[in-house]
């Protein structure tokens, strides 16, 4: 019997979970661990933040989820990779031991790259749940105090997508508030143009989103490097194409929420040969570590190069739907090894994302992710709105259930009209 260690419950780690334990059944041992003691559905975080949702109504517990489908849940943070000897040394004092690793921790959110950022200093931050309920205090504070917002991503982020999503839905919140009027709204972004997204741009996204912000009267800029954050004000220095200063901006604020540049998390980072410069989890076409070939990882923390070379350092996003292509590969692989096998199972590299906007939303489909692509499409709608709410709801639903299908394929996919991916 084998034992296959899961660091990390999120989008990516828990469907791994239940997919492995499927494809496995009770003749291997499987077990997750994560320091928080439930999955929270990130792409909700957002609604989260202004009051749209709860805590709770997007969280599961995981040790009840986990345990009726057989799986062990440790509820600590690993503090040392032993690579070597195949075990891990947690906070709570236990060594685990493994056969087999699967590292699917996301990002550390890397604030100290700009002083004066994140929840400890004075932007907030959507990026786990916990930050989303501490911005809602601060956005219940900009209702009772209205003043001038700045939203947006900093140097080295990668996933530009809920910055955008943010900033359509916090301009929403305040129109049915009927006091959009009295906060001014400023989109500052690492890309070097609105749309690029960590993809150079997907379809018309430039023209579509320039003429979005356009229409909801949010300034932007772009080229956009964040130094340091203030009380109440943003330095900004604006580059030109060949990455010298344009143009340096001071820009005042009552609230901001900013995205931050991504990084390994500790322990990943401080094993020598694992990761790149960034702490990001170097892999082969099977999601597998060349210098460790028992240790995996899929999500956030894979190391994925940038699409292309921008002023501003940007990273490329990892989607729902290549997440989930990359968990499956690995359970795929891992059942190859016990069998004997060789691995033979790549991940999808296609981003496929819903993004809202409020009362509205747009969708893109990049089939490669990295360009040049077979499929390249970008629409918009309130139709994307509600499939989003729809699929949030059914993804959850499916992991409180201990769902084991491929949740992005068949949802989204359906709702795009999409029959097949190649894979």
């Amino acid at each position: 019997m084998s034992h296959i260690v899961i660091m990390g419950a999120g989008v990516g780690g828990l469907p791994c979970a239940f997919e492995m334990k499927e494809a496995l059944g009770k003749h291997h041992e499987i077990t997750v661990i994560d320091e928080r003691e439930d999955f929270q559905f990130t792409p909700s975080n957002p609604w989260v933040a202004v009051g749209w949702r709860t805590k709770k109504e997007i969280s599961v517990p995981l040790e009840k989820t986990l345990t009726k489908k057989k799986i062990n849940f440790i509820n600590s943070r690993v503090e040392t990779i032993n690579a070597d000897a195949n075990s891990l040394d947690l906070k709570n004092g236990d060594t685990v031991n493994y056969d087999y690793l699967v590292i699917a921790t996301g990002p550390r959110l890397a604030f100290e790259e700009v002083p004066g950022s994140g929840p400890e200093g004075f932007t907030t931050s959507i990026c786990t749940t916990d930050h989303a309920v501490d911005a809602t205090a601060a956005y219940e504070k900009l209702v009772e105090n209205p003043g001038p917002v700045i939203i947006g991503a900093m140097p080295f982020a990668s996933c530009f997508g809920p910055a955008y999503e943010f900033a359509f839905i916090l301009d929403c919140a305040l129109r049915k508030k009927k006091m959009r009027n009295k906060v001014p709204m400023t989109f500052v972004t690492s890309e070097p143009y609105i749309g690029h997204l960590g993809l150079g741009g997907v379809g018309d996204s430039k023209g579509m989103m320039e003429s979005d912000l356009r229409a909801h009267n949010i300034k932007f800029i772009t080229n956009a490097k964040t130094t340091k954050v203030e009380d109440g004000m943003m330095f900004v220095d604006e580059l030109d194409d060949n990455g010298e200063v344009k143009k340096q901006h001071e820009i005042p604020f009552v609230y901001s929420m900013m995205l931050p540049a991504f990084k390994g998390v500790d322990a990943v980072v401080a094993v020598e040969g694992l990761c790149n410069p960034r702490g990001f989890v170097m892999i082969d076409d099977y999601q597998r570590n060349p210098k460790y070939k028992n240790i995996y990882a899929a999500g956030v923390c894979v190391a994925i190069p940038p699409v292309e070379a921008t002023p501003v350092p940007t990273g490329a996003p990892k989607t729902g739907y290549m997440i989930e292509t990359m968990a499956t590969a690995i359970v795929h692989n891992i059942t190859h090894e016990l069998n004997g096998e060789e691995p033979e199972t790549c991940g999808t590299w296609n981003a496929i994302c819903l993004a809202d906007m409020g009362d509205t939303g747009a969708v893109f489909v990049a089939l490669p992710q990295i360009p040049p692509r077979n499929v390249t499409w970008f629409k918009k709608g309130k139709w994307v709105h509600q499939a989003k709410i729809g699929f949030e709801k059914y993804f959850i639903r499916k992991m409180r259930k201990g769902n084991t299908d491929p949740l992005y394929e068949k949802f989204i996919l359906k709702a795009l009209g999409i029959t097949k991916i190649q894979k």
